[in-house]
């Protein structure tokens, strides 16, 4: 997973604290954790296009969360910046090399599996489905007030840089 789903998930919680309806800039959000502006706002432009941010040009413009954080999942961040692709492909390479060569055992499937199916590529297909469940139940709500739990001032100091610009 890339940085940018950390950045992304940061920046969220960040335009909560901001104010409602309150647009920031993505330079203004990565300045407040040094941040590369252009990489982080290719990552809000990523949340915009799925519905997790509003963005709005011009000198007043930014970003704003397009609905509340009780609404957006961990996992339809991570969809956003990540894509919808399995994080597992199965390039099926038991059927290469010197190893390969043994079709008839691999076409006899054993009870209650399919000929094709891979004992590895199942195993992380389930590993796998059980990660993306848990990020779809933890929502960036749930975030913000444990963020808030650990620093209390957070809120506050942020709203108070921003208010400097």
């Amino acid at each position: 997973m890339s940085e940018g789903v950390e950045w992304a998930l940061h920046s969220c919680v960040n335009l909560a604290w901001s104010g409602p309806g309150r647009a920031v800039s993505a330079a203004r959000l990565a300045a407040w954790h040094d941040l590369p502006a252009a990489y982080l706002n290719k990552q809000l432009q990523a949340l915009a296009r799925a519905g997790i941010l509003t963005s709005s040009p011009g000198p007043r413009g930014g970003f704003r969360l397009a609905r509340p954080l009780a609404a957006i999942s961990l996992m339809d961040v991570v969809a956003a910046v990540e894509g919808p692709d399995e994080a597992f492909r199965c390039t099926e390479i038991r059927r290469q090399g010197p190893g390969g060569g043994d079709r008839e055992a691999d076409a006899a499937p054993a009870a209650g599996a399919g000929a094709a199916d891979c004992a590895i590529a199942h195993a992380m297909t389930r590993a796998e489905l059980a990660w993306r469940r848990a990020l779809a139940e933890q929502d960036l709500d749930g975030i913000r007030q444990q963020a808030e739990r650990q620093a209390p001032g957070a809120p506050d100091r942020l709203r108070a840089w921003l208010a400097a610009q």
